[in-house]
């Protein structure tokens, strides 16, 4: 899967995040985080391993964190995969 078009997922409220999609080749994640000497591994695991569950091959991955938990993090990430990805078959047993 491929990012077509910006977007965006999320709000920067307290224990949320923004996400925002942008294409691009390659791979690249972008985190900026408050508590990211804390919890910057962690956050990026995830990131990485939701859009490995989505297949995502190319994509610029920007986040911005206010502090919230794995599966805020897994939400926000597929949906703004999947607005940015213009996909019309989804395999969502892969969104569980």
């Amino acid at each position: 899967m491929k990012i077509q078009k910006e977007a965006m997922a999320g709000t920067l409220e307290s224990s949320d995040l923004l996400v925002k999609v942008i294409p691009n080749t390659g791979i690249e994640i972008v985190i900026n985080s408050d508590v990211n000497k804390q919890f910057g591994d962690q956050i990026r695991a995830v990131v990485n391993q939701t859009l490995n569950d989505l297949n995502v091959t190319d994509g610029l991955i920007i986040i911005d964190d206010k502090g919230a938990l794995d599966c805020a993090i897994k939400a926000r990430v597929q949906c703004a995969v999947l607005r940015g990805a213009n996909e019309e078959n989804l395999d969502w047993s892969k969104l569980l």
